[in-house]
């Protein structure tokens, strides 16, 4: 999930140069095969963003109630786990929308 993220955060700079470089120089991003490459990629992210929260969750919810290590185990803050796995699962929410509004 963070190695994930990390790309996402990559890819979501790489956009914000690619606009700020085509508002100074008044390109247009308009174009049909640039759009295409953009929404494909944002694709490609909306899924492996979907995968890192499903791993995610799965093993939230194996260590919060299969094996109960939040019961054994009070070192473990399961609250921080479970914050987690909600803002990938918004975050989620938001690649996904920003991916069909590029479609």
């Amino acid at each position: 999930m963070n190695l994930v993220l990390i790309v996402q955060l990559l890819w979501s700079l790489c956009l914000a140069c690619q606009d700020i470089f085509s508002l100074r120089n008044n390109r247009d991003l308009h174009a049909p095969d640039i759009l295409l490459f953009f929404v494909i990629i944002d694709w490609v992210m909306e899924i492996l963003m979907f995968s890192g929260f499903c791993a995610s969750a799965s093993v939230t919810i194996f260590f919060m109630k299969d094996m109960n290590f939040c019961a054994e185990y009070r070192r473990l803050d399961c609250s921080q786990f479970t914050l987690s796995v909600t803002l990938v699962f918004f975050t989620w929410l938001l690649q996904a929308a920003s991916s069909f509004s590029g479609f």
